[in-house]
């Protein structure tokens, strides 16, 4: 089949998830083309990449190179317009991300019915979110894992012991902060808590961020002795390391979540986690008692951290049950499924 996949976010192409952080919907188109290519399909992506280049079989160009005039599947990622870019398609497909706001308005469901495309969510509480007035087909397509997350390196137990989180200053963040510093931290002094933050580590460099999130900044920049280090995100290859070195992934959850993307690569990893029921998504990430702890008050997420931060036996027993919980679901068996669901 010929595939042509199409974004308007910004620049990334195939090679960006191993040496960049990428939020969860680009991270998934960016690793879907190759693997399909690779299944014998002809794969071309258009998007805010800045060169033309061949990864994998799958072929990158940027946005504004003259598309063809037909195709057998149309992939566009987010905005319904994107599904007008090639005139002809026997199948056309719009992969939803988290904010459903812009499949809303006049323009864009006039667009929805013209086209009437497969409506493609992440996860089964991603779907319920829309309101599917026009009757679409929707389909629910779980992303695959990089095969960072799936080796089978052991993990790494450091002293001092570390947490990590990868929560939003505007999702919870602030909340696990002052956990940290007035439960966690008195109670495994030596303990580090590492927050991978792209906005935080902005601000801390000078630069300018949304005001809600300055106080988290001047907060973290005055909890330096509470063990609180922000580091930038990096890509697979880096993060994987980071879950390696961790004994615990703190995940405070939202309501708006669509399917816990990090929570899933760390579970695979082998790092157990301490999360609230924010969102029904999250259960299907986390085995409760098992590969981590899903709790219901402050004083049980500080608990939960304290013990797989200082017993080490909690930690392994529940380090091999995430290893043992996880599907392997790489990207070639992903891409075996899109295919499926693209005939």
């Amino acid at each position: 089949m010929r595939f042509v996949l199409v974004d308007d976010s910004f620049a990334f192409d195939g090679y960006s998830p191993s040496s960049q952080p990428l939020a969860g919907p680009e991270k998934a188109f960016a690793c879907l083309s190759s693997p399909l290519a690779q299944r014998g399909h002809e794969v071309t992506v258009f998007n805010r990449t800045t060169y033309g280049l061949q990864i994998d079989g799958a072929k990158w160009e940027p946005f504004d190179t003259t598309k063809p005039d037909e195709t057998d599947v149309l992939v566009a990622l987010r905005l319904p317009r994107l599904l007008d870019h090639v005139p002809v398609a026997a199948k056309r497909i719009l992969w939803c991300s988290g904010d459903l706001a812009q499949l809303e308005g006049a323009e864009n469901e006039a667009i929805l019915e013209r086209h009437r495309p497969m409506m493609l969510f992440f996860s089964e509480a991603h779907r319920r979110r829309w309101d599917n007035r026009l009757g679409l087909e929707t389909r629910i397509f779980a992303p695959g894992l990089a095969s960072n997350y799936l080796e089978e390196d052991a993990m790494r137990v450091y002293d001092p012991p570390r947490a990590v989180t990868t929560a939003h200053p505007q999702s919870g963040l602030g909340w696990l902060l002052a956990l940290w510093i007035d439960r966690i931290r008195p109670a495994v002094p030596n303990a580090e808590l590492h927050v991978y933050s792209s906005l935080l580590n902005r601000g801390i460099l000078g630069s300018e961020v949304p005001p809600n999130v300055k106080p988290l900044v001047d907060l973290v920049q005055a909890a330096r002795d509470r063990g609180i280090l922000v580091m930038r995100p990096q890509g697979d290859s880096g993060m994987a390391d980071s879950y390696r070195s961790a004994r615990a992934f703190l995940y405070p959850g939202t309501p708006t979540e669509i399917y816990g993307f990090t929570l899933a690569e760390s579970q695979a990893m082998g790092l157990p986690a301490v999360i609230r029921p924010a969102a029904p998504v999250l259960f299907e990430r986390v085995v409760d008692g098992q590969t981590g702890h899903v709790v219901t008050s402050d004083a049980q997420f500080a608990r939960a951290t304290i013990e797989l931060l200082t017993d080490r036996a909690a930690f392994d027993r529940m380090s091999g049950a995430c290893r043992a919980a996880r599907n392997g679901r790489t990207w070639q068996i992903a891409a075996a499924e899109f295919e499926e669901l693209a005939r």
